[in-house]
């Protein structure tokens, strides 16, 4: 953190934003806050770095779960899976995120200020300082959230404590030297920057003047589209930091933390807010389900939140396709995933509900053929055999490329990008997902649960509704069938966790809230194999090595030592 100087260097990432002849050079080619705090580009290029460092889809922590093994023998999560987790070395830390607070504290200073002329029309003048700290704030408390999310913890007192909280900027001299706020301060400074930043975002950004929210109804319509107009859309909006407080909510209320203590009922009031605005469950649209096949689905109503368009691309599926259709295969879905999935009728997959061990992929839940390429499969423009034949896609044929698992991933990659043999690709466009509606209906089912039970309704949705209406979109013959018999508030806890595991898979959530609930880190990573004349369990692919303790993470030693009031995770 000693990094930050009082004169700030910015690095120009937006073409055209300023061209270096328009600068006469200071201080061996620095901007001095001075003059960052008089030119309006140059001042919300402070802000912007604040939207360089958001959690996204792509970071694949499930190596590190009993969801997915990593094929690379170098990736943090598997390393740390296999028990070289350490307050040195942990590959999930979110410490390096205060640096984005920092930034956004000076913004927030510079807007504070007053001496940035955002237009020439004082109205709108007026209205831009308003929304660009209003985001300022929003994107501080979330970055905040992401740090306590990893660094969380009990010290050795047995005191749930949560992390530092910065509310201003600190220069080079300044002092870092601060004690970690109690677990419960720190999720109400977060929600403290939230509902200040509720105050000064729209709801949405948009050209309609029927979604003008009632506390700008005395402003000009054409002026407020200036400000918030839908060019805009991108940028974090009063919806979007609704559903991060339901998020907060409900990570604040899980068993491993507060325990309720009030915030489940905070989790379903918002969640349950902003879903009735698109129709409560008939608003859980169709494309959903795979929302990154195609170049349609960043518009499909599914995304609450998302970064912008890139162009053609093959990276991600380059790392992941199986060997035969030129990918590495990193990424191995376990069987224990697989099972996960229920029949097709909704039941579990058991024998007794007609799961057949060597026809295992009959009649399952149509998501999982959507989500993980199965023995047989055709992907990638080839079919894929895992099994006893199948050449490089077969299980373990080439270190660091074949499957170890038996399963190759599929959810995330677009199945038209082709890699071919010549080195030439066919790329499509990809997006970052911050926040899905999906993920914030299982917020709602999760919280409304466990403040009442599975038909407990909130704003008019329960539980119940929501798993139903999940189970009927992804294809599930007879949802409410079995339904029928999940009558306990303990069942509809343990329906919840498994939706949230199938239809969030592969997102980054299930490293989390594996930890948020209590629950076991060691479950051993399986796999399944057809050795050419039957399947085979394979029980242990990668035995799960994590201490006792590892349900808080460390904070890093370097901070530890450094800061005489940082005070440490038990354990570590």
């Amino acid at each position: 953190m000693r990094k930050f100087i009082k004169y700030t260097t910015i690095v120009l990432a937006f073409a055209g934003m300023v061209a270096c002849n328009m600068l006469e050079p200071v201080d061996e080619n620095r901007l001095t806050i001075d003059y960052i705090g008089s030119d309006p580009e140059t001042a919300e290029g402070i802000l912007l770095q604040g939207y360089t460092s958001l959690n996204d889809q792509f970071i694949f922590s499930e190596a590190g779960t009993d969801d997915a093994v990593n094929n690379q023998q170098s990736n943090g999560y598997k390393r740390m899976a296999n028990g070289e987790l350490t307050a040195q070395y942990n590959p999930a830390s979110n410490w390096t995120k205060y640096e984005k607070v920092f930034y956004l504290n000076q913004f927030i200073d510079i807007v504070e200020e007053g001496e940035v002329l955002w237009n020439r029309d004082a109205e709108i003048n007026e209205l831009f300082n308003e929304r660009l700290k209003g985001e300022a704030l929003a994107l501080r408390g979330l970055y905040h959230f992401y740090v306590l999310q990893a660094h969380a913890g009990k010290s050795a007192s047995g005191e749930l404590l949560g992390i530092q909280y910065f509310t201003e900027f600190i220069g080079s001299d300044g002092d870092f030297n601060l004690p970690r706020l109690s677990f419960e301060a720190t999720v109400e400074a977060i929600m403290a920057d939230f509902d200040e930043a509720l105050d000064l975002l729209p709801t949405d950004y948009s050209d309609s003047e029927a979604d003008v929210d009632a506390k700008y109804s005395n402003v000009d319509f054409e002026k407020y589209k200036v400000v918030n107009g839908s060019q805009y859309d991108l940028r974090i909006s009063g919806r979007i930091v609704k559903a991060l407080k339901a998020r907060l909510a409900l990570f604040a209320a899980s068993p491993s933390f507060l325990n309720g203590a009030g915030y489940y009922e905070i989790a379903a009031n918002l969640s349950s807010e902003v879903l009735s605005t698109i129709g409560g469950t008939s608003g859980l649209v169709a494309g959903g389900v795979e929302f990154y096949t195609s170049d349609n689905g960043k518009d499909s109503g599914e995304m609450l939140w998302r970064g912008s368009i890139g162009s053609n691309s093959s990276t991600y599926e380059a790392r992941m396709f199986p060997p035969s259709v030129n990918g590495k295969g990193e990424i191995n879905p376990t069987h224990n995933l697989v099972m996960a999935f229920p029949m097709k009728s909704g039941l579990p997959a058991t024998e007794e509900n007609g799961f057949d061990p060597q026809n295992p992929y009959a009649n399952r839940d149509p998501r999982l053929a959507k989500y993980i390429v199965l023995n047989g499969s055709s992907f990638g423009g080839g079919t894929i055999n895992t099994g006893f034949g199948g050449g490089i896609d077969r299980l373990d044929s080439i270190s660091e490329q074949s499957t170890t698992t038996g399963y190759y991933l599929k959810k995330l990659l677009r199945p038209d990008v082709r890699i071919n043999n010549d080195g030439s690709t066919v790329g499509k466009p990809h997006y970052d997902v911050y926040f899905r509606y999906t993920e914030l209906f299982l917020i709602l089912a999760e919280a409304a649960n466990e403040i009442g039970g599975p038909n407990y309704s909130v704003n008019g949705i329960s539980a119940m509704d929501v798993i139903s209406a999940i189970r009927k979109r992804a294809g599930i013959t007879q949802p409410d069938a079995y339904l029928a018999t999940v009558s306990t508030k303990e069942a509809m806890r343990e329906l919840i966790r498994n939706e949230r595991r199938l239809e969030l898979c592969f997102e980054g959530h299930r490293f989390w809230d594996l930890r948020r609930w209590g629950l076991s880190l060691t479950e051993t990573a399986k796999g399944y194999f057809h050795d050419g004349t039957a399947y085979v369990e394979i029980p242990a692919v990668e035995t799960r090595n994590y201490p006792s303790y590892a349900t808080y993470m460390p904070i890093p030693y370097q901070e530890v030592l450094k800061y005489s009031e940082l005070v440490q995770n038990s354990g570590w």
